[in-house]
């Protein structure tokens, strides 16, 4: 089977993306760019994925789905639809740490994270800086949402993280962005990442692709 096969049945067993997965339709929007934060932020927890994904979809069926939304929702509401999603060891601190990141974009962006897009200019090194100053998120959480908001800034393209490279040296694919975005193509290296990040946490799924 050649590198290509691989990724190509990999695409097929698990090519989702975590924002599809947690019901957001990522469009270079406001409020599905802020869903997206705050999923990025849910995940860089250490706490399994599918509980995020889940605190995610929580959080916007309880009506938070904008940055403004969010930082005018008592505190109460934001640790009861984590605690839903049960996400609950760190329900207090992140209920508060999401309050505290929706007024950063709300005064910083004016809730509009294409202003975040705009003052990154391309570079992930700028875009990481900034995205560090929201509460709770840090390294792996920028790198998180780079890995998905690529879908739809294609200059960030191809960003795969520390976890999805790790992924693909376990398929015997190229540990290079570059080399492993040819192989997808330009239009599915998010959905390459977010395949290649399953690989790395789920037991399994590595035999099966192979």
């Amino acid at each position: 089977m050649t590198q290509r096969d691989t990724v190509r049945r990999l695409l097929e067993a698990a090519g989702r993306t975590y924002a599809e997965e947690a019901g957001i339709r990522l469009a270079d929007k406001p409020a599905p760019l802020y869903r997206l934060l705050v999923l990025s932020v849910l995940l860089s927890t250490r706490i399994k994925a599918a509980i995020a994904v889940a605190a995610a979809r929580e959080l916007q069926a309880a009506g938070m789905g904008t940055a403004g939304a969010m930082a005018e929702a008592p505190w109460r509401r934001r640790v009861d639809a984590l605690g839903r999603a049960h996400y609950k060891r760190y329900d207090e601190q992140t209920a508060t740490a999401l309050g505290e990141g929706a007024r950063l974009v709300l005064d910083g962006y004016r809730g509009d994270l294409r202003r975040l897009r705009e003052a990154a200019n391309g570079e992930f090194r700028t875009l990481a800086r900034l995205l560090g100053k929201v509460p709770r998120l840090g390294p792996v959480g920028a790198g998180i949402f780079a890995r998905e908001v690529q879908l739809v800034w294609p200059e960030f393209r191809p960003h795969l993280d520390r976890k999805a490279l790790q992924g693909a040296e376990k398929l015997g694919l190229p540990a290079q962005p570059d080399r492993l975005a040819k192989l997808a193509g330009p239009d599915r290296v998010a959905h390459l990442a977010a395949a290649l990040v399953r690989v790395t946490l789920e037991r399994g799924l590595a035999d099966r692709v192979t």
